[in-house]
């Protein structure tokens, strides 16, 4: 920022850009610093893990309470026919789908908490980057543009 900023007051006092357009690139300058801060602000902020911590301990008393919740219905549910008795076993296997969809959407949600840090599930931030500079040289009519970053497709949850 100081660099550019050196460079447009160059520019001004070589006569190279007039009053307006200092002004225009100035404010400019000014606008992306106030969003590079906020950029920096939402990396930077903490998250609270008091959240984290309580919604994984009521997960776990979920994960341990659900299949005695749901033993009578299970029970329940092959009376009168040739199952009768048989019925409850289905607790195990609809029990371990219900808590393991839970588990995941826990698992998923403290992937998502630093969404800055580079990980594979993360915002591309490198990729958008690159892209925005390859399309600023390009509109500067430069010919030496750099590759652009492809995404690993190595999804991770």
């Amino acid at each position: 920022m100081a660099s550019q900023s050196k460079e447009l007051s160059e520019a001004y006092a070589k006569g190279e850009i007039n009053d307006f357009q200092w002004t225009q690139i100035n404010q400019q300058l000014v606008k992306f610093t106030d969003d590079q801060g906020k950029a920096e602000r939402i990396k930077n902020f903490p998250y609270p893990r008091n959240f984290s911590s309580i919604t994984t301990y009521l997960l776990l008393l979920f994960i341990v309470f659900v299949p005695f919740g749901l033993l009578k219905e299970f029970d329940k549910l092959g009376e009168g026919t040739v199952l009768e008795g048989f019925t409850i076993w289905f607790n195990i296997p609809f029990s371990l789908l219900v808590t393991w969809c839970f588990h995941t959407l826990d698992s998923v949600g403290e992937a998502s908490v630093n969404p800055f840090e580079g990980s594979p599930n993360d915002v591309p931030i490198t990729q958008i980057s690159r892209t925005i500079e390859i399309d600023m040289r390009d509109m500067l009519d430069e010919t030496d543009l750099p590759s652009p970053i492809t995404p690993k497709n190595n999804i991770v949850l």
